[in-house]
Parts: C-alpha cells; structure tokens; sequence
C-alpha cells in the first residue's frame, strides 16, 4: 500500500491525513511541534498514527509521497532529505484536486486576496451555487474534498502553497497585485518572489480565464514571459488600455464580451480604492460564472467585510479604532493608510520580513500624529521613523500599545493597527494579535 506522510499537523495537514485515509492510503502524521487537542482528537478519532514534537526521520523517509504543510518551507532539512530520495513532495492544493472535477476560482496576490475571496464566496453563495471555500482561509480544501460534494471550490492560495502544486488548475485564476512580501522566505530574492506567485496560472488553456490588474508593474512585466495561459481579463482604477473593468463617472463598468454590468460606486460595501479593485475583480469573476447582474448588485452591497482587515471596532471619546492586523506586509499598511480620512496614531511593528518602509514614508508624514511600536526588537523601525514623525513611543504588550495609543490621538483621530510585519514575536498569529487588540480597546 502507497504510505503518505503528511508533515506539519494545522488546518491543512490533519485536512489531507483525513482525505488520505478516506482515499486508501497507509497515513502517518508527523509535526516538529506539539498539535493542538483538536486535532489530537480529531486523528484519533479517524484512528490516524501521528507524531508530535519531532519528525522520526526513518518513517517520514519512507513514504511513497509527502504532503507538507504550507508553512513548512522547501528549505527545511528534512524535506531536503526527501527531495534527494526522489519523493514527490506535495502541496494539500496538489493533493485534493486529484480527488474532485468542481471547478476552481483561484486568487492570489501580496494583498487583499482573503476580501476577494471571501467576496466571490459571498456572490456564489447568494446566488445559490454549490460552493466550497477553502486554501489559505476557512476548513481545509482536503477535509472538504473528503467529506463535501462541491460544484465550486473559491479558494485563496498564499505563495506557500503555490510553491508545491504542479498539476493543479485553476480555471478562474486571479492575480490582484505583486509587492514585496515573505522575502525572507525567498532568500530575499524578489523574482523568487514572483515567480511563485506566478503558478497561480500554471497549466492554464485558452478555455480557463487569467484575471489581473493591469496597471500592476512586476504583473505587467511578467505577463509577456508567459507562454499560455487563460483569457485575460484585466481590471483597473479607470479606463485604460484594455481594462474590462474600471470606475468611471461614479459607477463601476465591467465589460464582458456578451453583456455589460454597471453599479453605483456609492453602493459597493467595500470602501477605498483596494477595495475597488477587489470588487471589480470579483465581479469579472462572477460574469465568467454566469452570476445575473442582480445577483452580482446585492452580493456587492451587503458584503459583511473581513475581520482583521481595516475593522471598525469602536469610537472612544470621539476617537475611531480600526483593527487592520491582517496587514503584514507594507503595501497592505499603504492601502490602509490611503484610506483614511483623518489623522491617524498608528500602531506598527512584529516580526520583520525584510520590510521596506520607504513605501510608506510620505503617507506616514502626511497623515500620521504619532507612531507606536509595538514589538520585542524595534531598532529597524526607530532607524527608519525617528526625526521623521515627532512623537514615537514603544509598546511591548497589545494593552501597552492601545493605551498609548488612546493618549496620543486626539479627538477625530483614527487609530489605527496596521503592522506591516508579521505577529509572531508577541502573538499566536495576527488573528490573535487583532482580537488582543479589539479586547483592550473595548477596555478604554
């Protein structure tokens, strides 16, 4: 019998050891730390073998295939060591598409893929589609796979997951944008970077589709060394080039080859320009899947939003607190920072992934009081920011942080937590370092 091991046992990983054994295969889990009880519960209760705290290297080097964990890079020694025995090394992406025909909305990008995706899932949803949501968001693609029937999967791939699909197609790929992110991931190397994201439209023919944004400098770029992939169909902030899809007049147009669609600006739930071209790319999506324009109208107008990302949480005193910790990467904060309308105290800092701040530099002197730094080792940020916003101060807890925060701004402020880096120095994750946050303001 085929023995997979599955490396790294999250959401992903005890995904694809469920899917593996309701598929026949001999499963063995294996995680170099220690899982958590619901997932100990849950390969116990499927009388799945697994390992935690440590890989015992002879078995894990004897599976016919690996599945490893997104998080787990390349690089890692062990997975090394796997390549140089000829194992094929899987994605959980890679995985569960050998085991469905539904088809695949695919969206990447540095930024704003969790809203699209979660937007689309919205539109489908509304509409009546059978529809799945999964990848880098929700339950693991695998466990659906294994336990669901889907006519639709939308799924949101990080560039980790890319690095390890090699048949997998989508037939809805969307690329909404390349900026510098994870580099330390990528020997900090930027074309490392871009050809990874670049998969997202691997194995693709003339009957899929490739959305994109036009204006995109590195996409652009890229666009010519492809040899085929899917009809494109780009999307922009206005009417340019060959843009199906733009605001112009107040409205948003999106121009299909059989049908126009057209909606007030004003309508769309989703507010500021990176929200717009999140809609605009959803709704080319939504055409391409024969959604009515009515459907198409009331899905774009009663989008609920995703939590994390630019999340009203509550005004104190006359001061709006916005919770934007999906935010880790600097474009992401320029995206926040461009949509505010008011003064701003902005909380930033985490673990470094090789940011660039110049992005950022004049947005934070322009609209920024003051900033709080709220990390263990700020040294890059003060290097950067100090002698260029007066007043600074440094934060080692989420409750230090807030309270500083909330002393610093002044009356029609907005505070903002927007990161720029990822969350591991001080939190779970940065849905832990977001809840942190919504918790101590709703403390003031």
């Amino acid at each position: 019998m085929n023995k997979i091991i599955i490396l790294g046992g999250g959401e992903s990983g005890v995904g694809s050891a469920i899917l593996a054994q309701a598929k026949g295969f001999d499963v063995f889990l294996s995680d170099s730390g220690a899982l958590q009880d619901k997932y100990k519960t849950e390969l116990d209760q499927y009388g799945i073998p697994y390992e935690e705290k440590g890989h015992t290297e002879e078995i894990v080097l004897a599976a016919t295939e690996i599945i490893k964990s997104p998080g787990i890079p390349n690089y890692a020694p062990l997975v090394q060591k796997a390549i140089e025995k000829g194992i094929p090394i899987l994605s959980e992406m890679e995985f569960a598409k050998r085991y469905t025909s539904a088809k695949m909305v695919c969206i990447t990008g540095s930024n704003g893929k969790t809203t699209t995706t979660s937007l689309i899932y919205h539109i489908l949803k509304s509409a009546g589609l059978n529809v799945g949501l999964g990848g880098n968001i929700g339950r693991s693609f695998a466990r659906q796979v294994a336990e669901e029937n889907y006519d639709y999967y939308v799924l949101e791939l990080s560039s980790f997951q890319l690095e390890n699909m090699y048949t997998f197609k989508a037939d809805i790929a969307i690329l909404l944008n390349i900026t510098p992110d994870h580099l330390d991931r990528y020997d900090h190397d930027m074309q490392k970077y871009v050809d990874t994201k670049m998969r997202i439209v691997r194995n693709q023919t003339e009957k899929d589709a490739f959305i994109f944004w036009e204006e995109d400098p590195i996409v652009s770029k890229e666009i010519k060394k492809l040899i085929s992939t899917g009809k494109q169909y780009t999307f922009a902030e206005y009417k340019t080039g060959n843009a199906i899809a733009y605001a112009e007049d107040n409205k948003i147009d999106i121009n299909m080859p059989k049908s126009a669609f057209i909606m007030e600006q004003d309508l769309l739930a989703l507010e500021g320009t990176h929200n717009l071209y999140n809609s605009l790319a959803s709704g080319i999506a939504a055409k391409l899947l024969d959604i009515s324009d009515e459907n198409l109208r009331h899905s774009l107008s009663d989008f609920q939003g995703v939590e994390h990302r630019l999340e009203k949480v509550a005004k104190v005193r006359g001061i709006q607190f916005i919770n934007d910790s999906k935010a880790t990467n600097v474009n992401s904060c320029w995206y926040a920072l461009k949509s505010m309308k008011t003064k701003v105290v902005l909380i930033l800092g985490g673990t470094d992934k090789g940011n660039d701040y110049t992005e950022i530099e004049q947005l934070v002197k322009d609209k920024a009081r003051a900033l709080v730094f709220l990390g263990i080792d700020n040294g890059k940020l003060h290097k950067f920011f100090d002698g260029k916003i007066e007043k600074t101060e440094d934060a080692s807890s989420m409750q230090d942080a807030v309270q500083k925060a909330y002393t610093l701004a002044e009356e029609g402020d907005t505070v903002l937590l927007s990161p720029c880096c990822a969350s591991f120095d001080l939190f779970k994750n940065y849905e832990d370092r977001g809840d942190q946050f919504k918790e101590y303001v709703r403390k003031l």
